[in-house]
């Protein structure tokens, strides 16, 4: 797949969770830590993605295995607008994309507008 492509699918993928969250009255503008995954089957690629996500500042990355996986987890604390959202996702895809890895979206306790 592409980058384009993976971009374009990312983009479906989130609004379609957005959606989904703001029929279950999610306040998007509230800071919330959300959770971006990434994976694969090589640790040393694992701890490559790590370090370059925390090296640059994109976010809290850990990683950790996962029977024969390596989950990369991005913490971001931000709100989930759509723009904000789809965009650090679409870096998420873009880095998946760099370094051979899986990107399996992202998800957060939702906020919701009466509390």
């Amino acid at each position: 797949m592409s980058v384009v492509e993976a971009l374009l699918d990312n983009a479906y993928q989130d609004t379609q969770l957005l959606t989904g969250n703001n029929e279950k009255g999610d306040n998007f503008n509230t800071f919330r830590d959300i959770d971006f995954i990434l994976y694969t089957d090589n640790a040393e690629k694992a701890d490559t993605v790590t370090s370059f996500i925390n090296d640059n500042r994109y976010g809290t990355a850990s990683f950790k295995k996962d029977g024969d996986k390596f989950i990369i987890l991005v913490v971001v604390n931000m709100p989930s607008t759509q723009n904000i959202v789809c965009s650090v996702s679409g870096l998420f895809t873009c880095v998946a994309q760099l370094f051979d890895v899986n990107y399996d979206g992202w998800g957060c306790v939702l906020q919701k507008i009466n509390q």
